[in-house]
């Protein structure tokens, strides 16, 4: 009787301490019709991302909305909202789970075994497991490479993000610029048009005068209409880069004081390009951290050849006699030594070893192709940066001319509508030479700009979000 006794107070004990680290379930349903009120109800004056916003520039008492919405702060918007990181993150928690898996002890088992009639017969066995070879050690470091690898893949989205928002900005703001020159080229040719209606009246023109100069009017129109859709949509398109509804957007005016003036193709190297893709890509770095996993892995499959050894006390109650035992088991490796597991762990290897092969391969032909697109974006907008110029010179001569009373406003009008041509000429090759250095900079995960060098000074992507 005293036998059952202590086994039923061991047991009890041991459900009582298990007890004390019992987690409970939380349910945690999704309502769509409540996500989508709350994506609705997004806004850049939220307190939690002024809160972090604060925190990321180092300052607070920012006035909110702010005069201008720049790249940075466009930036930090996304990486509190975009929900892409969301997912990123939840990924990052389960690699962190796995890293506390893998460190877990195995629990003792407590083997109970009354006998018939009870209470004259009474069996119990209490078994603890121990790894050998290392084999906790190394399901460690395998869950640590690839917790590591999880955080690079967060770290690459929330670079990701980045960028998006700024190809976002930029087409945004290319496209106002787009309305105001073609309104202002509208508004030339609409000029146009009523001083040669005045000449036709004076019987010194033809109505086909009258009539190209109105087709050429109704183009415009229809440009500026063009025009004021697609910044529209780029407005929409800035919204989701960042994570927002459109209408989050509403009033806020933006700025990018440096999106004239990209860095000179001589400030830059193709070697150090290639250096700092091959050093910064965090997909390189990834694919290193999914290496050692599998490196880890291989090591605990061979480290499996070693069998695990169960060992603990034992007792029994026979008709009044008591015995105490040490029990001691191990499986032998006589059929199985493990070999398929390795073969499969040491082709999981080759597989990471030729993905960051690939990977880095891929990172340098990238890293190159964008420095060639960026010098050629380079040159074309010097091509039209001094047509450009040469215009708006003649524009200021005609202007200077009528002012003498030499010239008329026809003329004044026709040097309007050529420099709003090459006006657009010239935003065209901005926008690309901006989109090529965004190329470029991805290429390398590395801001190139003078004015972008914050984007190394970004906070981790776990310290952000709602």
């Amino acid at each position: 009787m005293r036998a059952v006794a202590n086994a039923a107070v061991l047991i009890a004990a041991g459900c009582v301490l298990g007890g004390c680290a019992t987690q409970h379930y939380r349910a945690a349903p999704i309502m769509p019709s409540a996500t989508a009120g709350q994506f609705e109800s997004r806004s850049l004056a939220d307190a939690g991302f002024r809160s972090f916003e604060e925190r990321s520039l180092g300052h607070a008492g920012a006035p909110r909305p702010p005069d201008r919405w720049t790249l940075q702060t466009l930036s930090l918007a996304a990486l509190y909202f975009n929900p892409a990181l969301d997912l990123a993150r939840a990924r990052v928690a389960i690699a962190k789970g796995a890293v506390v898996t893998a460190g877990a002890r195995p629990n003792p088992v407590l083997d109970l075994t009354p006998g018939l009639p009870a209470p004259y017969l009474l069996t119990q066995d209490l078994l603890f497991l121990v790894e050998t070879a290392g084999k906790r050690g190394l399901r460690i470091q395998a869950a640590r490479s690839l917790d590591q690898a999880a955080r690079f893949d967060l770290a690459n989205s929330a670079w990701t993000v980045v960028m998006g928002v700024r190809t976002a900005l930029l087409n945004y703001l290319v496209a106002s610029r787009r309305v105001g020159l073609l309104e202002t080229q509208e508004k030339a040719r609409a000029d146009q048009v009523a001083i040669l209606e005045q000449i036709l009246s004076a019987g010194e023109s033809t109505r086909f005068d009258v009539n190209v100069a109105r087709i050429g009017q109704f183009r415009a129109g229809v440009a500026v209409l063009a025009a004021e859709e697609q910044l529209v949509d780029a407005r929409s398109v800035l919204a989701t880069a960042i994570g927002v509804p459109a209408t989050a957007l509403a009033g806020a005016r933006f700025s990018w004081p440096d999106m004239d003036s990209p860095p000179s193709a001589d400030s830059l190297s193709i070697d150090r390009v290639r250096r700092d893709a091959v050093l910064n890509r965090l997909d390189i770095r990834r694919a290193l951290a999914q290496y050692a996993a599998a490196e880890a892995d291989l090591h605990a499959e061979i480290a499996r050849q070693d069998p695990n050894v169960h060992l603990g006390p034992g007792y029994t109650y026979e008709e009044g006699h008591s015995y105490f035992t040490l029990g001691f088991s191990i499986p032998l490796p006589v059929f199985n030594r493990n070999r398929g597991p390795i073969a499969e762990a040491e082709g999981r290897r080759q597989q990471a070893a030729a993905a960051f092969l690939q990977t880095q391969a891929q990172v340098i032909e990238r890293s190159e192709q964008a420095y060639a697109a960026y010098a050629a974006a380079l040159r074309t907008l010097a091509g039209t940066e001094s047509s450009y110029r040469l215009q708006r010179a003649q524009l200021q001569v005609v202007r200077h001319d009528i002012a003498a009373g030499t010239d008329d406003r026809l003329s004044l009008d026709s040097a309007e509508i050529q420099a709003s041509v090459l006006a657009l000429t010239r935003l065209d090759a901005v926008a690309g030479a901006e989109q090529a250095l965004g190329n470029l900079e991805d290429a390398v995960q590395q801001p190139l700009a003078p004015g972008e060098a914050w984007l190394g000074r970004l906070p981790s992507p776990s310290d952000a979000g709602r």
